[in-house]
């Protein structure tokens, strides 16, 4: 019993007070290394100074059970070590509660600079609280003040960093998570600490930055403005020469880009394509896109680069080549007409193979043929949108697709799959029907259009083909409905019968038979 005293007299404590004190910090201790893992750190910490301070309490306790004067500097000193380890152990676990478990359920969440500079004050005050007890501070608070003095003076620069540090935090100026452009350099704030702030670049280096020299440096903050989400505006350059209209090539382009939605590009403002200016033999131009992750701007232009490529692909419109270059091919009249004809035999081919017009005679197929378009659409484009007023018909002769149909405003499923050697969109140039699905490429494509206007005189040259066209249709719808709602082959002629009698008028109607 008297050790314990002499324990207790040790840490300035009553012997309830004390005990209770422990059980409380095991406690507390233990439960917040379970609901704070993040914390684990801190409060391992703060166990091991509660152990040095009671180890620091024993051997006082120890010291004045030998009989050692309680007055001799040694005891004095080792119980104020003990103490001041005690404080601190406790002071290290209540932070942890407060910052993490009180402030957090307020949601409110201070920066770690200033829960850094309350923890200094604090054990500055446990510091002197401590030692008031056995020494006269009056002489010491005195000094403080010329070594402070000292101090600032020889240590200027390392203040400065400190005080831009706060200033950082406190203002919220800067935050960890923004994109910074400083000195041309561009990164995100990973971190900011006391005499530092922390940048992670793209190519994976870590600039560190002193706070001084961060708060007097001009610093962008990319991508942020009040009240809006975080998304910073990217420049694709192209050109095309001046054959082709500026309206022409900024529409082609800004449809492709605004027909499927383009990952981390923001959906408003849209991406639109401007004029830059007016070169020797061409015009250039750029797309303007804004950002959302400004952790992808290559990966993102190079898909903007992509669309942008096919889109003027499909249209017929090249980029630009400099007026200086020169390329010279030997070309006659008849090489011309020799690579013309395999075209057109290339093309009348794959017309064979569809079963729309498997009826046309070998020179309608021939003439249809001189007047396919080349499509080629990039992986993830929507090639077709469901609604859309379409009057052609595509012909896949590479890569895949798929099949989309929208159940509501939000949601679309998948229900088909075209490959090589298929095609869609007969109704909409046969009939004018507004496109019944969304058809996206799974991969690069590239597909034969056949357009309305191309397929007219052979309509109007010999009208009865839409008998045989308008046959096919039907069948083909039929055979869906009969997988959807079995039906018996009686039901199936009869649904073919009045299938084939509605598309037929509506061919003849929208040709103008």
């Amino acid at each position: 019993m008297i050790f314990w005293q002499q324990f207790t007299v040790a840490a300035d404590m009553g012997s309830s007070i004390f005990a209770w004190s422990l059980l409380i910090f095991v406690v507390a201790a233990l439960a917040l290394s379970i609901t704070r893992p993040a914390e684990r750190v801190r409060i391992r910490s703060a166990v091991l100074l509660m152990a040095l301070a009671l180890v620091g309490l024993l051997t006082a306790a120890v010291l004045a059970s030998s009989g050692v004067n309680p007055a001799k500097s040694s005891y004095k000193w080792i119980s104020w070590a003990a103490r001041f380890l005690l404080w601190i152990s406790f002071v290290n676990v209540g932070s942890v509660f407060v910052f993490e478990v009180f402030l957090d359920a307020l949601r409110l969440k201070p920066p770690r600079i200033m829960r850094d500079l309350l923890l200094a004050l604090t054990y500055i005050v446990v510091g002197f609280g401590t030692l008031s007890k056995d020494v006269d501070i009056t002489g010491i608070v005195a000094t403080s003040a010329v070594i402070t003095a000292i101090i600032g003076l020889s240590f200027q620069d390392t203040l400065g960093n400190m005080m831009g540090g706060m200033a950082l935090q406190l203002e919220r100026a800067i935050g960890v998570g923004d994109w910074i452009r400083i000195d041309g350099q561009e990164g995100m704030v990973k971190e900011i600490r006391w005499r530092h702030t922390a940048i992670e670049t793209r190519n994976w280096d870590t600039i560190v930055i002193p706070n001084s020299a961060l708060m007097k440096s001009h610093v962008m903050i990319l991508g942020r403005r009040a009240g809006q989400p975080r998304q910073h505006r990217q420049w694709v350059y192209f050109n095309v020469d001046f054959r082709y209209s500026p309206t022409e090539v900024s529409e082609v382009v800004e449809t492709a880009l605004r027909a499927e939605p383009i990952p981390n590009i923001a959906p408003e403002p849209y991406p639109n394509c401007v004029v830059m200016d007016f070169k020797e033999s061409y015009c250039s131009y750029a797309v303007r896109y804004w950002l959302t992750d400004l952790a992808a701007d290559d990966p993102t232009n190079s898909i903007v680069r992509t669309r942008i490529y096919f889109a003027l692909r499909r249209a017929g419109i090249p980029l630009s080549i400099p007026a200086h270059s020169i390329f010279m091919t030997e070309e006659d009249e008849s090489r011309r007409e020799r690579k013309s004809a395999e075209e057109i035999d290339e093309h009348a081919e794959a017309l064979k193979r569809v079963e729309l017009f498997q009826t046309l005679t070998d020179e309608e197929r021939r003439s249809l043929a001189a007047r396919l378009r080349v499509a080629p659409f990039v992986r993830g484009e929507a090639m077709t949108r469901q609604g859309a007023a379409a009057h052609w018909l595509y012909i896949i002769t590479r890569g895949d697709a798929e099949v989309r149909v929208s159940v509501d405003s939000n949601l679309s499923e998948r229900i088909a799959t075209l490959h090589q050697g298929d095609f869609f969109g007969e109704m909409g140039m046969m009939t004018g029907e507004p496109r019944s699905a969304t058809v996206i490429a799974l991969s690069d494509v590239e597909c034969y259009r056949v357009d309305k206007e191309a397929f007219h005189d052979i309509m109007r040259s010999r009208p009865e083909i839409a008998e045989d066209i308008s046959e096919v249709l039907a069948r083909r719808r039929v055979e869906l409905d009969a997988v959807r709602e079995d039906l018996n082959e009686e039901a199936k002629q009869a649904r073919l019968r009045q299938h084939q009698g509605d598309l037929l008028h509506r061919i003849r109607n929208f040709f103008k038979l």
